[in-house]
C-alpha cells in the first residue's frame, strides 16, 4: 500500500504562509491535495504540518492531516513523523511537494508503478534537458545514471564532461537528465535515512539525496514529461499561472 504525504510548514523565510495562499478561489495546500487526490496509486492522503493553522484548513476542506513536530530538517523527516500516525501499513510513501498547486496527478502515478514489485528503495522523478541554457542552469540539478536507471550522482554541475565538443552542443551529443523533486520512500529505508547524519556531498551541493547515495541506497529515476511548477515566493504565483494559461 502507498501513502501520500504533503509535508507543509507555515513559516518560510521567503514566503511566509505559503500554503494558505489563495489561489484563483482556494489556497494552495488545497489545490495541491485535490490534484493528489486523482492519483490512482494512493491508498491514502494526509498533510503532514506543524502549524495548527494549517490543519485546521486542511479539516475545513475535509482533507487529513496530521500535527509533527516543528523542527524537522526536512519534508522527509515529517514524512517519517507522519507515517508513524497514520499506521503501519504502508508499504511506501510519495513525497509530495506542497508547492506545486497544479502538479498532474498522472505525475504521482507514475512514479508509483515502479513501486508495484516491493524492490525499490527510493524513487524519484527525471526530465530530459534538451537545451543549453537549462543544462548549465546551477539552480536545475542534473542526474547521472547507470543502467539500471539508478542515480550515480545528483549535481549542480554538467556531468558528464564531453571531450572535444563545444559547451553550447553537449545536449545534442548526450542525453542529460534534469531531476523534478517528487520522492518515494519504502518504509523501512525512510526510517534508516531519517536517522542518518548530514553528509560531505549533500553539504557540498546542497542536496539531500546525496547523503542516500553516499550511504550506498539505490534511488531508481522514472522519466516523466510534466514539469514542476513550484511557487517559492509570491512573485512566482503570478509566473505559474501565466505558464498553465489561467
Amino acid at each position: 500500500m502507498i501513502a501520500g504525504i504533503i509535508p507543509v510548514r507555515y513559516a518560510s523565510t521567503r514566503f511566509p504562509g505559503k500554503p494558505m495562499i489563495e489561489i484563483q478561489g482556494k489556497s494552495m495546500i488545497q489545490r495541491v491535495y485535490e490534484q493528489a487526490m486523482q492519483s490512482n496509486v494512493l491508498d491514502k492522503l494526509v498533510v503532514a504540518t506543524d502549524d495548527e493553522r494549517i490543519l485546521q484548513h486542511v479539516q475545513s476542506f475535509g482533507g487529513n492531516a496530521v500535527m509533527t513536530a516543528t523542527d524537522h530538517a526536512s519534508g522527509t523527516d515529517r514524512c517519517w513523523d507522519a507515517l508513524q500516525q497514520i499506521g503501519a501499513g504502508y508499504t511506501y510513501v510519495i513525497n509530495i511537494q506542497g508547492d506545486e498547486p497544479f502538479i498532474d496527478p498522472r505525475q504521482i502515478d507514475e512514479l508509483g508503478a515502479v513501486l508495484q514489485d516491493g524492490t525499490a528503495e527510493l524513487a524519484t522523478q527525471m526530465i530530459a534537458v534538451n537545451n543549453y541554457e537549462e543544462l548549465f542552469d546551477r539552480g536545475e540539478v542534473k542526474i547521472v545514471l547507470n543502467d539500471k536507471m539508478e542515480a550515480l550522482y545528483f549535481s549542480r554541475m554538467v556531468i558528464p564532461f564531453i571531450k572535444g565538443v563545444d559547451e553550447k552542443e553537449w545536449h545534442n551529443h548526450f542525453t542529460y537528465h534534469r531531476h523534478v523533486g517528487m520522492y518515494a520512500y519504502r518504509r523501512d529505508i525512510l526510517e534508516q535515512i531519517c536517522g542518518m547524519p548530514v553528509s560531505s556531498l549533500e553539504q557540498a551541493e546542497s542536496l539531500e539525496q546525496l547523503r542516500w547515495v553516499q550511504a550506498g541506497y539505490k534511488i531508481k529515476c522514472v522519466t516523466t514529461e510534466f514539469e514542476s511548477h513550484c511557487i517559492d515566493t509570491p512573485e512566482d504565483v503570478e509566473k505559474v499561472l501565466r505558464r498553465m494559461g489561467r
